[in-house]
């Protein structure tokens, strides 16, 4: 199965656990196949260093590099205006050039479009509950 996974997602997962990190730990499993661009690395990044200054005392269990070492990397070409923040366009582009199935997102900009072509937009409990039977 091939997502994406939007940045509130993956932060979630790192700093407070539940079912983000259930996420996370099926990537690091290669249970589910998640794939990223560096234009989504830059932004992973710049938030988990803007949450470590937040909560610098919040110990770490699974690291992003830990977690991004299992991502599949790839090079959009897609050019999609279709979010009301354009900064979110660019996990619905890897989606489609990655031919994922699903973008998995708490982000109320991107779950407000539901899908876009043959990409879900869903919540983490979503998935779960509805998409992931194993």
């Amino acid at each position: 199965m091939r997502i994406v996974i939007d940045t509130n997602v993956i932060a979630s997962g790192i700093f407070f656990g539940g079912k983000p990190r259930e996420l996370l730990k099926l990537v690091y499993g290669q249970k589910i196949e998640a794939y990223i661009s560096h234009e989504i690395l830059n932004e992973y990044c710049e938030t988990l260093e803007e949450l470590k200054k937040r909560y610098p005392t919040k110990s770490v269990n699974l690291p992003l590099t830990e977690i991004t070492s299992r991502c599949h990397w790839i090079e959009t070409s897609s050019s999609v205006n279709i979010c009301r923040d354009p900064d979110d366009d660019k996990f619905i582009e890897c989606a489609i050039d990655a031919r994922c199935i699903y973008v998995v997102s708490g982000d109320k900009d991107l779950l407000s479009l539901g899908r876009y072509k043959n990409v879900e937009i869903v919540t983490v409990n979503d998935f779960f509950e509805k998409h992931w039977n194993k």
